[in-house]
């Protein structure tokens, strides 16, 4: 006997007959704009907003749930159209803030919400992300022992940077923090390290200049510019290094090497102290917010070097933090300086007796890079930063005209051969092979001989020559003494211009 077949289910069989409809009740709630301005919107009547939900106007505007107070809900502006105006409806979306990411987005100029800004169309993401996620676990994190080469000479030999570290570059306006980090990224040319630039609150001319040498360099076909210019809102100055870490995490979880330079937090600080007032909070400690820490913590935590089962891709993070006259002590900059692995600091008083770059090696420190230094480099570099400490401390002897004993004067001597060197000029980092031959070079008495102008002449003809004809890293130390000793003998004692 066959089995009976059970009935359809009624709501089944309610959807499956044609004309069937049958009205519900439906409940939604629906808010209404109270007041709008300075980027911010007031919202009534949406009681289960979630902080960092997305609202959606009448108008077909979009703003991002900021604060929750007990009558209404303070939000940021993120699109707004003419017909935004107080009484207008406000639905609640259920989703959170997200951009596209993927490789479309290299060698492009976005805003932090993934729109173009070059003119050209809209990248195709690979996926999307939430521009708020929690940082990578203890478990997801490994060692840093890779290097990140900067093409500085003093950075790159005293103060190294590993693959995955997060180093501060911290001074007063104008003492080159900007052209630094510049240099990092145009040092990763024909390597295999991804850059994310976020330039906040920056000036349009700013902007431009900082895209056409990234273009002119070569670089930004590799690199992403994240941009929220100084005449954007609030809202979008808060979000824009959110947006480039989410940009760079997509590589970093894909196994991939970024490097993301936030240039700069002082001016992030300050947007999130303008929103932070807009909606009404107290003001805390130099009319900072309290919770500003957390809000760059949470930012830079994100940067690691992922263990190798979870990708082994890593995240390199260059914080940029503006002092007023030398005040390296005062509430931001502290903040930034406990959260980062180590600082590079530019002294304004070494900019203007024109040592550039201006990086006082005194107030300069990197607490992991060490032990990602390139071996060969680091065997070079050894004692140089102690030997550069010492040296300055007895140069402060030769300011009193005292007679020298011959082993200090010798110190000295050596000394400011070194701080020579050590100068370079703005966007012209080195290659790793370049940074050896020098410091082969140095420890060999190539230069002992040369003063004055005569020390950058024979340096430039010197890394030249490296860079064309070096035996390369791989080289041992007598492979390179022994082509440095050629190359003096070909130099003679006036290398050519």
């Amino acid at each position: 006997m066959a089995a009976e077949r059970a009935p359809p289910a009624a709501g089944a069989q309610r959807r499956a007959t044609p004309g069937a409809y049958r009205p519900q009740l439906r409940v939604s709630e629906m808010g209404r704009v109270v007041a709008i301005g300075d980027g911010i919107v007031w919202v009534e009547g949406l009681p289960s907003a979630a902080m960092d939900e997305i609202l959606r106007f009448g108008d077909g505007s979009e703003a991002l749930v900021f604060h929750l107070g007990s009558r209404r809900i303070g939000a940021i502006l993120l699109s707004q159209k003419d017909g935004l105006v107080a009484g207008a409806s406000a639905h609640l979306t259920g989703r959170r803030l997200d951009i596209g990411v993927g490789d479309d987005f290299l060698g492009r100029v976005v805003d932090p919400l993934g729109r173009p800004l070059d003119g050209r169309p809209a990248p195709l993401p690979h996926r999307r992300r939430a521009l708020e996620t929690a940082s990578p676990p203890i478990i997801a994190r490994d060692f840093v022992v890779r290097p990140l080469l900067t093409g500085n000479r003093m950075v790159d030999t005293m103060i190294p940077i590993g693959r995955g570290q997060r180093q501060l570059i911290i001074g007063d306006a104008g003492t080159g923090k900007s052209s630094l980090a510049l240099d990092a990224v145009i040092a990763q040319k024909g390597g295999d390290v991804l850059c994310v630039y976020v330039l906040i609150s920056q000036k349009r001319s700013a902007v431009v200049a900082t895209v056409e040498t990234l273009r002119r360099a070569g670089v930004l076909d590799i690199s992403c510019v994240v941009v929220a210019e100084a005449t954007t809102t609030p809202g979008l100055k808060f979000l824009a290094p959110f947006a480039g870490c989410t940009l760079a995490e997509e590589w970093m979880w894909g196994g991939r090497d970024v490097l993301v330079v936030y240039d700069d937090l002082t001016t992030h600080a300050r947007a999130y102290r303008e929103l932070s007032l807009l909606l009404r909070r107290p003001p805390g400690r130099e009319a900072y917010p309290g919770d500003v820490f957390y809000l760059h913590s949470r930012l830079l935590e994100r940067s690691t070097c992922l263990a190798a089962h979870y990708g082994g891709g890593s995240m390199t993070a260059l914080p940029i933090v503006e002092t007023e006259q030398g005040e390296i002590a005062a509430y931001i900059p502290t903040n930034l300086i406990s959260i980062t692995d180590g600082q590079v600091y530019l002294d304004p008083a070494l900019f203007s007796r024109g040592v550039l770059p201006a990086i006082d090696i005194t107030r300069s420190v990197s607490r992991i890079g060490g032990k990602a230094q390139l071996p060969a480099i680091k065997a070079e570099a050894g004692r140089m930063k102690l030997d550069f400490l010492q040296f300055l401390e007895l140069e402060v002897f030769t300011r009193f005209g005292s007679r020298l004993e011959a082993g200090v004067e010798a110190k000295i001597r050596r000394g400011r051969l070194l701080r020579e060197l050590l100068k370079q000029e703005r966007l012209a980092p080195l290659g790793p092979e370049q940074q050896l031959a020098w410091l082969v070079a140095y420890n060999e008495g190539f230069f002992d001989a040369c003063a004055g102008p005569q020390v950058q002449r024979r340096l430039a003809w010197l890394l030249a020559r490296a860079a064309s004809a070096g035996p390369g890293l791989s080289a041992g130390r007598e492979a390179w003494c022994a082509c440095i000793e050629a190359w003096g003998a070909e130099a003679g004692d006036e290398p050519p211009a």
